[in-house]
This record gives C-alpha cells, sequence and structure tokens, in this order.
C-alpha cells in the first residue's frame, strides 16, 4: 500500500498514538489526514494537509453521516486507522454502563468502519484498515476484564477481515503494543503493561506507517510480546500460572 496521495482517516486523533500516527502519515504526503475525535479541547497542531472531525465513533448514524461528508468533501477514503481507546480497571464486578463502553468503542467502532467503507473499497480493490488493539488482546490486561476481552474481540475481528477480504485487495493491520506514553497511561508508569518500558507514540507510529507499506497483518513495537505471545501458545497452562504468580506479586 503506497501513501502518497491517499485520503487517510485516524480516529483518536486528537493525542497521543492517534495523533503521531497522522504526523507520521504527513511525511509520505497523503492528499489529506482527516483526525476524528470525540473532543479537540487544547489541541493545537497545523498542517494544510489535516482535518479535524468532531464524532463519537461509538454513534454508527453519526459516524456514517462523517464519512459520507468525507467521501464528498475530500475523497474516498483509502486508509482508515480505527484508533480511538479508553482504558477502565476492574474486576468481573464492573458496571454494565463500563463494559458497554468498552465494547462499543474497542469493537463496535471497528465493525461500523468495516461496514460502513468496505463496500466502496471491495469495488476499487483497494483498501486498508489500521485496527488499534493492544498486547492484552494477545495476552490480557490483569488489571482490567474489560480491557482485555474487548482487545481480545477486536483482534478477532481484525483476523476475519484479513482472512475474508485479504486476497480482494484490502489490507489489514492490527495494532498490539504494550504501555505507550499517552494520557491514558499517564500516572500508570508502574503498572503491569509497563515493566518492558514505555515508548513514545512517535515510535509507535513509524512501526503503523512500515507495516502498512509491507502489508503486515500484527504490528507488535514492544519485541518481547511476540515472544510472550509464543509463550502462550506453546504452553498455555504454564503461560496462565505465570501471569497468575506476576499479578500475585504485583499485589504484594
Amino acid at each position: 500500500m503506497e501513501i502518497i496521495n491517499k485520503v487517510i482517516v485516524v480516529t483518536g486523533g486528537a493525542g497521543g498514538i492517534g495523533l503521531a500516527i497522522a504526523k507520521e502519515f504527513i511525511k509520505e504526503n497523503p492528499k489529506m489526514v482527516i483526525l476524528v475525535d470525540i473532543s479537540f479541547k487544547n489541541f493545537n497542531f497545523k498542517d494544510k494537509k489535516i482535518l479535524c472531525e468532531q464524532c463519537d465513533v461509538t454513534n454508527e448514524l453519526s459516524f456514517q453521516n462523517l464519512i459520507d461528508k468525507i467521501n464528498l468533501d475530500i475523497g474516498l477514503i483509502d486508509i482508515f486507522c480505527s484508533n480511538a481507546g479508553i482504558l477502565s480497571l476492574g474486576s468481573e464486578q464492573t458496571s454494565n454502563e463500563d463494559w458497554s463502553k468498552n465494547w462499543n468503542l474497542h469493537v463496535m467502532s471497528h465493525v461500523f468502519a468495516a461496514k460502513k467503507l468496505l463496500p466502496d473499497m471491495l469495488k476499487r480493490g483497494s483498501g486498508y484498515f489500521v485496527n488499534t488493539a493492544s498486547a492484552a488482546g494477545l495476552l490480557s490486561h490483569i488489571d482490567s476484564i474489560t480491557y482485555s476481552t474487548t482487545k481480545h474481540a477486536a483482534i478477532g475481528l481484525a483476523e476475519w477481515l484479513a482472512i475474508t477480504y485479504g486476497k480482494q485487495g484490502i489490507g489489514v493491520s492490527i495494532l498490539c503494543p504494550q504501555a505507550v506514553e499517552t494520557a491514558m497511561t499517564k500516572g500508570r508508569e508502574k503498572e503491569v503493561s509497563a515493566l518492558d518500558g514505555m515508548m513514545k507514540p512517535e515510535e509507535v507510529a513509524i512501526d503503523v506507517i512500515n507495516a502498512i507499506k509491507d502489508e503486515v497483518f500484527l504490528i507488535s513495537p514492544h519485541n518481547e510480546v511476540v515472544g510472550y505471545f509464543q509463550n502462550k501458545a506453546n504452553n498455555y497452562s504454564k503461560w496462565i500460572g505465570g501471569m497468575q504468580k506476576l499479578k500475585n506479586r504485583l499485589k504484594s
């Protein structure tokens, strides 16, 4: 996938990984990068190839209307980075409201993007989705049942899209970092996800651009994650036992 002269959308684009990805895209001379977020309060980045659109991507009708507007004003979308996310800690006692927030943002927003964009992409025989999940989707997040579960589901969705449409010109990548220095992780520098260190959003963004160019499915900026994932697959029970020990050790 070439990025030059492409129309690109990045959700969760007002800061963090989303904004870093957008800045990296600009270096590749796209036609336009549209940043989408629920709020752009205190946002001050300006570039002639950047547009900002406010939208709640968990509201399917609002999302559809936004895509229609972009298609009409800018052109058909070539690359869609579904990056918006939240983190709420908790156990099985987490409220239904938190479950819904996590499910709608981490899963259904990806579904809405696929439903709306795939018909036109398939007609053209070209298109690309980058869905932000997390290393928690490959492994687990021992302090958040909602984050872990919904990020697993996001990876399952991306796998299905890649299997179903990959031979029809549709590229799919799934972004699975551990801790990254963003507003989401501020004050959480000592949590389990940061044990291997926190990456800069700019480092993650470079990996995303390279993955799109090479059409790589799994984007794992933290090299350790692939090894953990392999250990999990090689001996699932042993891996669960190791995670249990880690959780107990961090509690003490």
